[in-house]
């Protein structure tokens, strides 16, 4: 006789996460000018700690596409938008130099982060030539991250993919962009994983 299945999690159908975790009320909608495109490697997807949700709930122009490898006609597609300069999110590496820098037009921007580890992101990056060919934008000077209490970094600079785009969309907009409160919600959240991590107290 085969086990009855296990039951499924009640799940937020606005956040989209199991209704223990739902992140909706953390949510901080944030004003800004700049169209975000996050391409989330399918691992991140799955991730408890991931901060993409709460950066979608709180961005009205954010879109997250999850996938690994995309063809050339559907990254056309998703990087390019009639009347907007697309940048890229990343730094410039030896392994994936970054282009000359066309300089703006004064068009609206469209902003392409990569939500994934540093070596899968690398990846996704080498393997899609329209990705690495993008002007890049890079973070000089990436404020202290609040992440390290629950996802250990391999580099000093890293930091989320929801801090990483809060600090970009500061730069590109200036005093317009305010996201401290959208980074103080993030601690909270942070803070809300690191204490369901905690092992329980012995009886």
């Amino acid at each position: 006789m085969s086990a009855e299945p296990a039951p499924r999690r009640p799940i937020c159908g606005h956040c989209l996460r199991p209704q223990a975790t739902c992140l909706c009320a953390l949510a901080r909608p944030t004003a800004h000018r700049t169209e975000v495109l996050v391409l989330q490697h399918p691992q991140e997807q799955r991730q408890a700690k991931n901060s993409v949700a709460l950066l979608r709930l709180s961005l009205a122009a954010c879109e997250v596409v999850v996938g690994e490898r995309f063809t050339p006609a559907e990254l056309q597609g998703l990087l390019h938008r009639p009347g907007r300069e697309t940048r890229l999110l990343y730094p410039d590496v030896p392994a994936a130099p970054a282009p000359p820098d066309p300089g703006g037009n004064g068009r609206p921007l469209r902003l392409v982060v990569i939500d994934a580890t540093w070596r899968k992101s690398l990846r996704m990056l080498l393997e899609h030539p329209a990705l690495a060919a993008l002007p890049r934008l890079s973070l000089d000077a990436p404020a202290p991250t609040r992440y390290r209490a629950i996802r250990a970094a391999r580099r000093p600079d890293q930091v989320s993919t929801l801090e990483a785009t809060v600090q970009a969309l500061a730069m590109l907009e200036g005093p317009a962009f305010d996201g401290e409160p959208l980074l103080e919600a993030f601690g909270r959240f942070v803070a809300g994983v690191a204490a369901r991590q905690q092992p329980p107290a012995p009886a």
